[in-house]
């Protein structure tokens, strides 16, 4: 079967944010520019949670986010979906410059199902990097889950408003779980729009 393929078709959940206008505007509206435009390449979202404000991350590093989360149904492997993903911010200004920069469409996959992408080793190695080493580094390769999933409130909050059931495939907590171990302090700054 061709890489590019999943068989069967797999249920991912994507992260939306930005915080700097696009040629669409403000956040906001990029947010819901990129979700028609999702529609339009043949990956409509079945589900969209609510816009939040979110605090930037990291701190000070520039303008409050909106953020969001969505779910989808594809016939393209995690890779594939991925390239498609990037394709959408490059096409409303995304520029990799520096990691956790400021960025007009930040298009994350946060999950394929219950795949471990691209092992259990690799995720494990990713998701104990201490913040500096986090800051300092990329993967080069694809990590499903998304290693950080677990602790950003601005992705969980959203998360919960589609997929509250979803459990993590390494955690075996589900989105609801996760959430709530979360300090109070860090769910209550990302609030509705």
């Amino acid at each position: 079967m061709p890489q590019n393929i999943a068989d069967p078709p797999q249920t991912y959940l994507i992260a939306l944010g930005g915080n700097i206008p696009s040629q669409s505007g403000p956040p906001e509206l990029t947010l819901k520019a990129a979700l028609a435009r999702l529609k339009a390449v043949g990956l409509p979202p079945r589900a969209v949670s609510r816009f939040y404000k979110t605090p930037c991350f990291p701190a000070g590093a520039g303008p409050d986010y909106v953020n969001a989360a969505a779910k989808l149904t594809s016939g393209l492997a995690p890779k594939a979906l991925l390239a498609k993903l990037h394709a959408l911010e490059a096409e409303f200004g995304r520029e990799r410059h520096e990691r956790w920069g400021q960025r007009s469409l930040d298009l994350d996959l946060l999950a394929g199902g219950a795949q471990i992408l691209p092992d259990a080793a690799t995720f494990a190695q990713w998701q104990a990097l201490d913040s500096a080493a986090q800051r300092r580094s990329a993967p080069q390769d694809l990590i499903l889950p998304h290693p950080r999933l677990a602790e950003r409130a601005f992705v969980l909050v959203p998360l919960a408003d589609i997929a509250p059931d979803w459990v993590h495939p390494v955690f075996r907590k589900s989105v609801t779980e996760m959430l709530s171990a979360l300090p109070k302090a860090e769910k209550d700054a990302v609030t509705p729009l």
